[in-house]
This record gives structure tokens, C-alpha cells and sequence, in this order.
């Protein structure tokens, strides 16, 4: 059963949340980052990229000392504050189409992820694990939560309901024009209630953040080894996260982008793919998918509709019925020649929240040769992919919410 507590958050004072919040650190472009740590000096990227200070470029231990020693500053100067109490925090996202996300912030289990009560449907890079791992021992502190998912619950869809009724502790809009608003729960008797509800859950699932959650899961052993004294609710011993009710979430797919057709034709490739799909030519009309199996393709100033031959195409599992995985063993890899779809510099994903124009565009200037445009995986397809300890294909789902870093941050 899972166990999800409460934690005592460090974050900003109500006047500079939104000074403070930002995105990831990799969805800004260089020039947007500048421009945000020239004019907001209590921008959270200050923290997490230390060396502009210096206007250097700083990497590896250097940097995570920096980028501690920038945290404690701002905890110096009162940007953030710390709970007196462990709390949950409800956190809720409305985004320009008013599209609305809320769930519960807390600190979940690393023993959970190892005894798969927390599952997984997506491979991790063991490097970038590792190096995660040492970046927060060095740090003390995550600032990103990872997201999971569960089974709506009647008991904490009541209390967040009632909580959501009453003055946020935060409420402000970002420029994209997503407002943010955060509760915070510190009543010991819904504190009790939610975690009791947690501890009927049977699993819980990953929807974003896998090497967060691994190198979490990492950082509590490592930590656990060297500490004589460990006692099993050490803060190392879970992770911050985000948790929102399955019927909450919202998966976009990952369009592919190859940038040549390896040394095929157009005929040839058309040919080759004839094998596996019904294949009709749109012409200039602009196709996406509709359903499961359908898959659309740009090649050489044309669309293209691909419905998968359903005969010939064998579904062994659950991991063989996904788009994504149906990509890969047809074209991808037996006629295009990636195998490595982690690595190979041939490949590119756009998520399907860019519009199909961007698909085209890039193919159109010549930066890649032809894309593929994919329906979005479900709910359902994620979480029987983890029951059967299967993992997707890299780039397979694009999750939403997207929090902002900084708002809560888990120290350890």
C-alpha cells in the first residue's frame, strides 16, 4: 500500500511567488533565460544556474556547490520560508483553455519505487541517474517534483474540493497565461484522512519523471549505507511529488522526425511501408490521427494517412499495441535503420501540443526528410504497460500538468 506523507516545504513568501517560479531549466532558450536573470534577481533559474553570476559556464560538483550555496542564500534572505509542520499542499494548474489540473503535493516512498507500489513504464539512462543522484546529495534539496498518478478517491476528492473553496495561499498567472494556485493542508485531521486514503491505494503510477524518481530511489540507499543511525522516515527516504487523479491527467503524443529516408526513394520507401499499411496520399490536406493504429506522415510536400494492417501485425502485449512501439518495429528500425532510438542523431520528437504546421515546417526547410505523427496514448495502455513490467519506447507520452520549479521545494 502506498505511503505518501505530509513534508515541511521550503518556499518563497506569498509577494515573490511568482517572481520565483520558473520552468524547467531546458525549455528556456538561452536568450530567454538571460533575459529573466537579468531583470528578476529572485528568479529561481539564479539558483540552479550559478554560474551566471560569473557569466561562466559551470558543470559538474563545481556547480552543485554553487548551486547550494545560491539556495542557502536565498533562505538567507527570506525569499523562502519553511513550514513549521509537515502539510500537504494542493496545487492546482488553469491553463489558457481552461483546461484544469489539481492533485496533492507530497512526499512519497522510496521503498515504494523499489517494491513496484510506485510503477514505471519508461527505461532510465543509468548514467543520468547516477548523475542526478549526485547532484542532489550535494544539494539537499529537490525543487522539481516527479508526477504520479492514482485511482480517483472519493475521500481526497472531498477534501480538496472543500480546501480549493478557501483563499489559496498563492494565486498568480504566468505569462503563458496558466494561473497557479497552491493550499496549503496543515489540519492534523485531514492530514490523517488523506494519508489513510493513500494507504488503500494499491499502486500508484509514474507519469512524468522516471530518472527523478530513480536517482531519488538511489540517493535514499546511498545515503541509507553511510548513516548508522538510519531510521526508516528519514527524509532521505522519499521523494517530493506531485500525485493527481488519473481522470486529471492529460497525455499528448511524441510526433517523430527523421531526417533522411536511408538511401531509399520516395518509391522505394512508399513501397516498403505498403508491406505494414494501408497507405493513402492526402495531398496538401492536413491529416492527424484519429484513432489507435492510424498514424499520419509529411513526406516531400504531402500528407499521408497510414492505417496499420491489423492482419499481419501481431499484438503480444501490451507494450506491442502501442503507436509508439508499432513505429518502431515497422519503419523505424527495419526500414529506416534507427535501433537506437535513445541516441541516434538521426531521430527527433515534437510533442503533440506543437501543432502539425511545426511537423511540417522543419520538413518543409529541410531539416529532417519526413515525420510522423502519432495517436496518444491512454491512462489505460500506461498502466497495463507498467503492470506487465514492460517499458515504452523513449518519447512515447507527453504528460501534462507541467508544474513551476521553486514553489515547493523537499530538503533532505
Amino acid at each position: 500500500m502506498a505511503k505518501i506523507i505530509p513534508f515541511k516545504a521550503v518556499r518563497p513568501t506569498r509577494d515573490k511567488v511568482s517572481l520565483v517560479a520558473s520552468r524547467s531549466y531546458q525549455s528556456y532558450t538561452s536568450f530567454e533565460r538571460d533575459s529573466r536573470m537579468n531583470y528578476n534577481p529572485y528568479s529561481f533559474l539564479h539558483i540552479i544556474n550559478p554560474g551566471y553570476k560569473y557569466q561562466k559556464e559551470i558543470s559538474g560538483e563545481e556547480c552543485y556547490k554553487l548551486v547550494r550555496n545560491r539556495y542557502l542564500e536565498f533562505k538567507e534572505d527570506q525569499i523562502f520560508i519553511q513550514d513549521d509542520s509537515p502539510c500537504y499542499y494542493i496545487y492546482k494548474i488553469v491553463n489558457r483553455m481552461q483546461e484544469s489540473f489539481c492533485g496533492i503535493i507530497a512526499a512519497a516512498s522510496a521503498e515504494d519505487y523499489k517494491n513496484d507500489v510506485i510503477k514505471k513504464h519508461e527505461d532510465t539512462i543509468e548514467y543520468r541517474e547516477n548523475t542526478f543522484k549526485e547532484y542532489l546529495k550535494t544539494v539537499g534539496f529537490n525543487a522539481e517534483p516527479v508526477l504520479l498518478t492514482y485511482p480517483d478517491n472519493a475521500t481526497i476528492a472531498k477534501i480538496i474540493s472543500k480546501t480549493v473553496e478557501t483563499r489559496a495561499e498563492y494565486e498568480f498567472t504566468t505569462t503563458n497565461r496558466d494561473t497557479h494556485y497552491l493550499w496549503k493542508i496543515d489540519h492534523q485531521q485531514s492530514i490523517d484522512k488523506i494519508q489513510e486514503a493513500f494507504s488503500s491505494i494499491k499502486t500508484i503510477y509514474i507519469a512524468d519523471g522516471h530518472h527523478r524518481s530513480a536517482s531519488s530511489y538511489l540517493l535514499s540507499q546511498d545515503v541509507k549505507e553511510n548513516n548508522t543511525t538510519h531510521q526508516k522516515n528519514e527524509t532521505y527516504s522519499f521523494f517530493m511529488s506531485y500525485l493527481i487523479p488519473e481522470s486529471d491527467l492529460k497525455i499528448y503524443e511524441f510526433n517523430r522526425l527523421v531526417k533522411d529516408l536511408n538511401k531509399l526513394t520516395k518509391e522505394e520507401f512508399l513501397i516498403q511501408l505498403d508491406e505494414w499499411f494501408r497507405i493513402e496520399n492526402r495531398g496538401t490536406e492536413f491529416y492527424k490521427p484519429s484513432k489507435p493504429h492510424h498514424f499520419s506522415m509529411y513526406l516531400d510536400g504531402e500528407f499521408y494517412s497510414l492505417y496499420l494492417r491489423k492482419t499481419i501485425y501481431e499484438f503480444t502485449d501490451a507494450l506491442e499495441e502501442l503507436d509508439a512501439q508499432i513505429l518502431y518495429k515497422t519503419v523505424l528500425k527495419p526500414i529506416l535503420n534507427i535501433e537506437d532510438l535513445r541516441n541516434d542523431t538521426r531521430i527527433e520528437y515534437t510533442h503533440g501540443k506543437n501543432d502539425i504546421v511545426s511537423v511540417k515546417s522543419m520538413i518543409d526547410n529541410g531539416e529532417y526528410k519526413v515525420g510522423f505523427g502519432l495517436f496518444p496514448a491512454s491512462v489505460e495502455q500506461i498502466k497495463k504497460i507498467a503492470d506487465e513490467g514492460l517499458k515504452m519506447p523513449p518519447k512515447s507520452t507527453y504528460i501534462e500538468p507541467k508544474l513551476r520549479s521553486g514553489i515547493t521545494i523537499y530538503e533532505f
